[in-house]
């Protein structure tokens, strides 16, 4: 299940496949893609970064020869009354915006080397000397000017994210007492409130700091916010590097979570049955112990 820790360690290996590298051949199944690729093609142009942002990954492109005044003008296509020097939209950058939700995911394979998904899934994919890399079966992609993608709402109202050493704990505080008659559970999934934080990390951090997922945020004190804001960021940190997700650090290395996918299985702490309730506007799935969490 994509969360912040999902989209951070695909950042880093494809920033290893891909950054610096040209692109020479671009391909996708996208029409809206397509259209852009067909006016300012992608292959031919370098991969200058690739950044995680909460949920989402953004890959940027540059043109061969674009100078800093090509990177600070990201228009794309040239707007009405810029003036005539500007530079050319063939030079400005080019940001490929995926966001994975539950399906998606991205791949590495050298050339030749057997796709293990198939090749009628991938949206996008991005060819190199050295590498081949596909996206299959992400929701959303999207090809954009470098501004557009500044701009784009789900990117830019995000809130600290949780992934990153420089995390901003007192802003995700402030940013939940936004929310005061949101019940903690949907509140903590607010990307604007706190970026990366999934149904996992929810449900598990609730569980670790004995909280309801069913308590109002105006009814949290300070201290209990701060509580779960760390844990959060702490939790997800912990796993920036590691293959499969744990927040039970036991030395079963099978048992790996706490509460989260154990509905009907007993509490690894008081032995209690583990119950899963939906939350919020999306029904999305809570995972709790009556006993500690106080919810019974």
């Amino acid at each position: 299940m994509p969360e912040g820790d999902t989209i951070f360690r695909a950042a880093t290996v494809l920033r290893r496949a891909l950054l610096g590298k040209t692109i020479i051949r671009f391909e996708t199944t996208l029409e809206s893609v397509a259209a852009v690729d067909h006016r300012f093609p992608v292959a031919g142009r370098r991969v200058e970064t690739v950044e995680p942002r909460g949920k989402h990954l953004l890959i940027k492109f540059v043109a061969p020869g674009a100078t800093d005044a090509d990177r600070a003008n990201p228009l794309l296509p040239l707007a009405d009354g810029e003036p005539h020097d500007a530079p050319p939209a063939s030079r400005r950058p080019l940001v490929l915006h995926t966001h994975m939700r539950m399906t998606g995911s991205w791949h590495v394979y050298r050339p030749g080397e057997a796709w293990r998904k198939p090749a009628r899934q991938a949206r996008v994919t991005l060819y190199t000397e050295d590498f081949v890399v596909p996206c299959f079966n992400a929701p959303v992609v999207e090809l954009l000017s470098a501004r557009e993608a500044e701009r784009l709402p789900a990117v830019a109202e995000l809130g600290p994210d949780a992934m990153t050493e420089e995390f901003d704990a007192l802003a995700a505080r402030e940013r939940l007492r936004r929310r005061p008659e949101v019940e903690i559970g949907v509140a903590l999934l607010d990307q604007r409130a706190m970026a990366g934080v999934g149904n996992v990390y929810k449900s598990e951090v609730l569980f670790l700091k004995r909280v309801s997922p069913f308590i109002k945020v105006a009814a949290l004190d300070d201290e209990t916010l701060d509580a779960l804001v760390a844990e959060s960021h702490r939790l997800m940190r912990l796993n920036a590097d590691r293959g499969a997700r744990r927040t039970l650090f036991g030395l079963n290395d099978r048992d790996r979570l706490w509460v989260y996918g154990r509905s009907g299985e007993p509490c690894r702490e008081c032995g209690d049955t583990v119950r899963m309730r939906r939350q919020g506007l999306d029904a999305r799935s809570t995972y709790f112990c009556p006993r500690c969490q106080g919810t019974r």
